[in-house]
Formats: C-alpha cells, sequence, structure tokens
C-alpha cells in the first residue's frame, strides 16, 4: 500500500494490518484481501483530498459505500460489498483504540444483507467417480488419488492440505491440519484415503523428491516442490473431466461435500463443526439446510400426496 509521505490514513492502514496479522494471526490470504479493500477506501478519500483519520465524516463513508453500489465498470456482489464495508469499519474501530479519531463515524454504515448461499455439494455416487478417475499406478496418477482421497476424508481447505508436511499425517490414521487463524485441529482419516496415501508415499513421493530440492511437503509437484494451490485446482478439474462430470468443481466441492454427506449420515452437527475447523456452530448449521432440501425433495418426489 503506497503510504506516501504525509498521508496519516495510509500509515495507519499498514499498522492495521501488522495489527491484524499479529493479534488476530489472519491468514496471508485474508490479510490479502484487506489490503485491497483498503486500497480501494483510501484511493476514494485521496480523491476527495482526505489524508488523516480525523477529517473523514460518516457522510464521507456514507459516499464510499454507495460509490461501491453504483460502479457501473465493477459492478459487485451484495458479498462484495458487505465484505469491504465491513473492512472499513474495522478501520474505524482501529483509528478510535489508537486515538486517531475521537468519533467512529463508520459505525452506523449499511452493510448490505446477503442471501443465504447454500453450499455446493454432489453426490455420494459422483464423488465415488471423481475419486476413482486416477486409476493407473504410475506417480502422477498415485499422487493425484492420495490427494483427492485426502479431501474428501477430512473436508481440508486447500490451503490446509498444500501446507501439510509428511509428519502432519499421525499414526496414518490421523491427519494435523492448521487452519485459519494458525488453529490446530486433528481430523481422522479413512480407510480408502490410508491406503490411497499410503501408496502414494511408498511408490510416487520417493520419486518426485529427487526432483526438487529437499522439502518435508507431503503433495509434491511433477519437479520435487510443493504443490501449490492451483495445481489442486488443475488436478480437480482434470479429475471431473476424465469422468464426464458435467459440472463444473473446485477443492471447496471436496469440502461442502465432505460436511454434507457426514450430516446425512448422522454425524452430529458440532462433531462436524470440529472437523471443519469453524469458529461457530452457525456455519456449519448452513449444511443442515442442504440435507434437509434433500429430503424434501425425495419427499415431493415419492410420496403419493407430497404434490
Amino acid at each position: 500500500m503506497r503510504t506516501g509521505a504525509g498521508n496519516a490514513i495510509a500509515v495507519a492502514s499498514e499498522r492495521y494490518l501488522r495489527h491484524l496479522a499479529i493479534e488476530r494471526g489472519l491468514s496471508q490470504n485474508t490479510l490479502a484481501a484487506y489490503r485491497r479493500d483498503l486500497e480501494s477506501y483510501l484511493t476514494f478519500l485521496g480523491e476527495r483530498d482526505i489524508s488523516t483519520p480525523d477529517r473523514i465524516s460518516a457522510d464521507d463513508v456514507t459516499a464510499f459505500a454507495h460509490s461501491l453500489r453504483a460502479d457501473p465498470e465493477r459492478p459487485l456482489a451484495a458479498s462484495s460489498v458487505a465484505r469491504m464495508l465491513s473492512t472499513v469499519r474495522g478501520l474505524h474501530t482501529f483509528f478510535i483504540d489508537e486515538s486517531l479519531a475521537t468519533v467512529d463515524v463508520a459505525h452506523a454504515v449499511a452493510i448490505p444483507k446477503q442471501s443465504m448461499r447454500l453450499p455446493k455439494a454432489i453426490t455420494i455416487e459422483q464423488m465415488a467417480s471423481v475419486l476413482s478417475s486416477f486409476d493407473g499406478d504410475d506417480v502422477i496418477s498415485l499422487r493425484n488419488t492420495a490427494l483427492l482421497e485426502l479431501l474428501y476424508a477430512t473436508g481440508a481447505r486447500v490451503s490446509e492440505v498444500v501446507s501439510l508436511n509428511v509428519d502432519d499425517m499421525i499414526d496414518g490414521d490421523i491427519v494435523r491440519l492448521l487452519g485459519k487463524g494458525n488453529k490446530q485441529r486433528i481430523v481422522p482419516v479413512g480407510s480408502f484415503a490410508r491406503e490411497a496415501i499410503q501408496k502414494y508415499l511408498v511408490r510416487a513421493r520417493p520419486t518426485l523428491s529427487v526432483k526438487g530440492p529437499s522439502t518435508p511437503a507431503l503433495f509434491m509437484g511433477a519437479r520435487g516442490a510443493r504443490l501449490s494451490r492451483q495445481n489442486v485446482w488443475l488436478i480437480i478439474q482434470a479429475a471431473a473431466d476424465r469422468v464426464n462430470l458435467g459440472i463444473d468443481i473446485s477443492p471447496h466441492t471436496f469440502r461442502h461435500s465432505f460436511a454434507t454427506h457426514l450430516l446425512s449420515g448422522g454425524a452430529d452437527v458440532r462433531v462436524v463443526q470440529e472437523l471443519l475447523g469453524h469458529s461457530s456452530v452457525a456455519t456449519t448449521q448452513i449444511y443442515t439446510m442442504v440435507t434437509a432440501d434433500t429430503l424434501r425433495d425425495m419427499y415431493t418426489t415419492a410420496h403419493p400426496r407430497a404434490r
């Protein structure tokens, strides 16, 4: 972020980002999103020749909010507007805490309500098809199968999986994941994933490891480096193409399917919350709506007096 001489808002914004990194332990990806939001806000304030926190008025914040909704060249979804305004409100709270302003001028800004988006899961049969898409015994197929099986077995985020080291597999049947805010959790690994990972570790990873610098990474690319998130996306897309799935899927599809299938099978929502690493059970309860919708659809289709 360009601080510029005399721009106290920009300087304070950098301090706010450091505060988020240190005090709240936010991930680099989340911090990058905060930074982009703040840069948009600072650009807007700069156009109004405002460079110190105490010169920002409630009207300025309201005008910024309006500009996000009204920009014809870059229309933002309600979720993006809500996120950006939440970032701005956090910044102004920081101004108050740091005695850089005496009035929280962003407190009353209206954040648009977002329609509840139900997570997209695929069926158990579709997932089984995707998991069997790489059925060869070559190095890459063994790696890809182990990766896909672990994603579905644990419901892990893609960032959590690519950051795994070999030592994070505990006794073969438990994996240690490092989630948002550097919070650790342990998740059991089912027999299908355990078998796939064991094959990969014995028959594939040693071949990949000699192709690059030494790394403790569990999943490695063709050149011996740690697998990237982009690599995982490409592997998943290739898997979907191989089985002619007909729909777009992503790493998060595995996470959504993991949660939905567990709840459909009778798992307690608080157990699923722990497995997913959600800080609030309310986030996990969204998945119960998915299973309820499925039950409703099945009822409507099957019951003679449902329609």
